[in-house]
């Protein structure tokens, strides 16, 4: 998830490589942006990160929601500016969980079909391995469904859809208040500008 306050783009765009975009219209304060020019272009990445950490504490809402075995997904959402995706007068965070810390991340967001029986340790999540494939390599994610059949314990009474919880986007409800944090930073910059 991203977001953008954008002095040339007509609004706040939520944007992200494993999530919904959103866009929140920021249109009545382009014009003020227009009138004041350059004297506030510097706001837009304190705005940008006012909207970005109020999407950012809800996001962390939302996995607390969850509940947790390890923790492991809490502890990999993170915000981070990006200089890559940002230009003069957009400036771009990025909101997402760390996908190595916690590669479960997407089956929790999105849901996914769980065919074999698992357990729970101190590690969290396991998949049981058929006794007899015990000590082997374990399939791989291109491989076949038969090779995955034959490694895997299936789940008794077969395989069975585990919604998702979609925590990153289920954010976007708290979007009128990000852009309500910008603004209140551009209109701080603006007031500053104006008085001084």
């Amino acid at each position: 998830m991203s977001v953008a306050p954008s002095r040339r783009g007509g609004g706040l765009v939520l944007t992200g490589r494993n999530t919904v975009d959103i866009g929140v219209d920021l249109s009545g304060l382009d014009d003020l942006l227009q009138e004041w020019g350059d004297a506030v272009e510097g706001a837009t990445r304190p705005a940008a990160q006012a909207a970005a950490q109020v999407l950012y504490d809800r996001v962390e809402t939302n996995v607390a929601a969850i509940g947790y075995v390890t923790g492991n997904l809490r502890q990999s959402i993170y915000q981070a500016f990006s200089a890559t995706h940002s230009s003069d007068g957009i400036a771009t965070y990025h909101i997402s969980w760390n996908h190595k810390k916690a590669p479960h991340g997407h089956l929790l967001e999105n849901g996914h079909w769980q065919r074999y029986a698992v357990r729970i340790t101190e590690d969290g999540w396991r998949t049981l391995v058929r006794p007899e494939k015990q000590g082997t390599k374990k399939p791989g994610r291109r491989a076949s469904q038969a090779e995955k059949d034959a490694y895997y314990v299936p789940r008794p009474g077969g395989p069975v859809y585990i919604p998702g919880k979609a925590f990153l986007r289920r954010a976007s409800v708290v979007a009128p208040q990000a852009t309500h944090a910008a603004r209140e930073v551009l209109l701080a910059a603006i007031a500053e500008v104006s008085n001084g």
